[in-house]
């Protein structure tokens, strides 16, 4: 059985570089099964990339083939399990918008393979301090007590080297995000452990999908 992987790699947007580093994985024996632009700057591209390697090889194999070729950077890698699709998002929002019941249970559970994090929680302020309502299967068992930044207003990068954030999650070099669901103060938080960073264009795509899926929660 293959195993895939998630590889973040920013190489140079000029034709032949997407080309080039299929060659070179491929000399490695990795296939490439899916590719995401991320981002676009002037001179480089931001892409996520899923390969497929024959079981037992190391993932150092393929930053080192990714990375010989000239302006070509790994950002990260990272084991992959979810399924390929090319309407991800929308597939989520039909999902949410049919569930029976437990639908922001539905939203936790999908998140992560949409927008490509490890977990993905609903939190919410209280008097009391912080409640969370649901959080995907990867989401850490150690909840946060505080959350300063609340409300909020807009989807942002949140700082996971801050004091609210739990030890664990700092421990864990963990690179967070969140959106508010609508008018209340209900936000979806996502969590990298390890990184990488969020790119602008992935906050606004959580923007996006975040007040959709709260219109459809109404």
């Amino acid at each position: 059985m293959h195993v895939s992987y998630l590889l973040r790699v920013r190489l140079p947007d000029r034709p032949g570089s997407l080309g080039a580093l299929a060659v070179a994985l491929g000399s490695v024996g990795a296939d490439i099964l899916s590719l995401d632009v991320v981002e676009r700057e002037t001179g480089f591209a931001i892409d996520d990339l899923v390969v497929d390697v024959e079981p037992g090889a190391l993932p150092d194999t393929l930053i080192t083939a990714a990375e010989a070729l000239v302006d070509v950077h790994v950002d990260s890698i990272r084991p992959y399990t979810g399924l390929l699709d090319t309407h991800r998002e929308l597939e989520l929002i039909d999902h949410v918008a049919t569930a029976a019941d437990d639908r922001l249970q539905v939203l936790v559970d999908g998140a992560p393979r949409v927008l490509r994090v490890g977990w993905a929680a609903v939190v919410e302020p209280t008097p009391h301090g912080v409640n969370r309502l649901v959080g995907s299967s990867g989401a850490p068992e150690t909840h946060a007590t505080e959350l300063p930044w609340l409300p909020l207003r807009r989807a942002t990068v949140l700082d996971g080297q801050a004091s609210w954030a739990p030890q664990v999650w700092r421990d864990m070099d963990t690179t967070l995000a969140a959106a508010p669901l609508g008018d209340s103060d209900r936000v979806l938080m996502l969590g990298r452990p390890g990184g990488p960073e969020f790119r602008p264009s992935e906050v606004a795509r959580l923007g996006y999908l975040a007040g959709i899926i709260a219109t459809v929660l109404g």
